[in-house]
């Protein structure tokens, strides 16, 4: 997979582009220096179908799942999705804010949509995460290393991290190990090398 930042656009060239009303622009001065890492199905435990676009383009059809109506009303969005096949989508422009994080503070600071890079991943936190999705992650977090400096491997948590008591995504399922190791080498292999 090749995957490259454009910094005039704020779009990952070799990503499927789809574009979400969900967002604004980040306040002034700031560039993204985390990546939230997130889990999520819709409806909840199942793949494949086109609810999270639907969901992220405000186009969700209450009537199609009990569990539409719940979260029909949600303005929500993420800058890129990737799917169990390990295609990756984005829906915000890596300059602008995604709304993903929610209520949420990491390192004393607050309201992390501002500083930060959401990354979905389709999955629950119970079930595992399928190694395309791994490797697709771990090109996306190298090219978004070498577009912004203030981002690294080591910039990465989970939307648990940044919302304890309120997300527990990516779960349990998701193996940071695996996925720190295959993000260190893809960051080896990028421009800026590994930092």
């Amino acid at each position: 997979m090749q995957l490259e930042v454009d910094s005039n656009t704020g779009l990952l060239r070799g990503a499927r582009q789809v574009a979400s009303p969900n967002c604004d622009a980040r306040p002034a001065g700031v560039v993204p220096d985390l990546i939230v890492i997130h889990g999520i199905s819709l409806p909840p435990g199942e793949f494949g179908g086109p609810w999270i676009e639907r969901l992220f383009t405000n186009d969700l059809p209450p009537q199609e799942h009990p569990f539409f109506a719940t979260v029909v009303q949600l303005r929500v969005s993420s800058h890129l999705v990737i799917a169990r096949d390990g295609e990756v989508t984005q829906y915000v422009k890596f300059a602008d804010r995604a709304w993903h994080a929610g209520p949420s503070s990491y390192d004393g600071r607050e309201a992390c949509n501002d500083f930060s890079v959401g990354v979905e991943l389709e999955g629950t936190d119970t079930l595992p995460y399928e190694g395309a999705q791994y490797s697709a992650l771990a090109e996306v977090v190298a090219a978004l290393c070498a577009a912004y400096p203030r981002l690294s491997p080591h910039r990465l948590v989970g939307h648990s991290d940044v919302a304890p008591g309120r997300k527990t995504d990516p779960g349990p399922a998701f193996d940071w190990p695996r996925a720190r190791r295959l993000i260190a080498a893809a960051c080896d292999r990028s421009p800026r090398g590994g930092n």
